[in-house]
């Protein structure tokens, strides 16, 4: 195993310089499980950035190697084509932990929280975009759980004031009332394509990721309100996760199921409402 973060972690810094220094600019921060996670479900954050509110920085968890055209140095493909994400999107730092999926979705393995220890001793963002705890990827779960732990074993006055759990792998229109957070993610979808197109390692292997990212932004601007307009041209929804980081007590579990529910109880009221006797 490397001694230092340095030599555990690829570390890219599209304006040069130290990496601390670029972290302590953060205001806005990803954390994703493979390389195009952040440009799929952090967009809000980085489109932000880009025009003026603040500095983005991301992590990407694992390697990727096991993704859809899958091969031979696949994984030093992604790690390429997300450090070319970092320069096209400004980023002030992007840096890939590259651990193997399994590792990850282990409960006991120390590393991630110990990587992602190392960077909040310098990044104090404002803002954390992470995966959802519902989402239907396993690895994107394991994430999104390290992700808590980490952030709920810093000070509470070093705490994100925000942290969203984004849709990746399972969208979130089905989330309820407040329960569903709308991130509006502009109306560049010429910067949006761009930043996309450039993982071509998916797109090529079968995934028109490209395309179907910013459909689903398009469609979560639209399928909102049914008696209203729209009222932004790309949405990205999300889970507040912030409860989850300030009470380390509260069961991730059980504080997702209970968003289920109250799907279950709009559901059934509204067939009690619209049905006979």
């Amino acid at each position: 195993m490397p001694d230092t973060f340095e030599q555990r972690a690829d570390i890219f810094v599209p304006g040069g310089g130290d990496w601390r220094v670029a972290m302590r600019t953060v205001t806005h921060f990803g954390i994703g499980a493979h390389a195009d996670d952040l440009e799929f479900m952090a967009f809000h954050g980085i489109e932000e950035c880009r025009r003026g509110g603040g500095k983005f920085a991301g992590v990407v968890l694992t390697d990727g190697a096991g993704s859809v055209g899958g091969g031979a140095g696949l994984a030093a493909v992604r790690r390429g084509e997300q450090r070319e994400a970092a320069r096209l999107g400004g980023y002030a730092a992007v840096i890939q932990f590259g651990l193997p999926s399994a590792r990850l979705k282990n409960s006991s393995d120390e590393t991630t929280r110990m990587l992602l220890a190392e960077i909040f001793e310098h990044a104090r963002p404002r803002v954390v975009y992470a995966h959802n705890p519902a989402d239907r990827h396993d690895t994107h779960v394991a994430a999104c759980l390290r992700v808590i732990d980490a952030l709920r074993a810093l000070p509470a006055e070093r705490r994100p004031r925000k942290v969203y759990g984004c849709e990746v792998w399972r969208d979130l229109d089905w989330l309820t009332g407040e329960d569903r957070v709308r991130l509006d993610c502009g109306g560049d979808e010429e910067f949006a394509a761009a930043l996309n197109s450039v993982f071509r390692s998916q797109i090529v292997g079968g995934k028109r990721y490209d395309r179907a990212v910013i459909g689903r932004r398009r469609a979560q601007s639209t399928f909102d309100d049914p008696s209203a307009a729209d009222s932004a041209e790309m949405v990205t929804l999300a889970m507040d996760l912030t409860p989850l980081v300030a009470d380390p007590g509260l069961s991730v579990q059980e504080f997702t199921l209970g968003a289920v529910d109250r799907l279950r109880t709009e559901v059934g009221d509204r067939l009690a409402r619209m049905s006979h006797g």
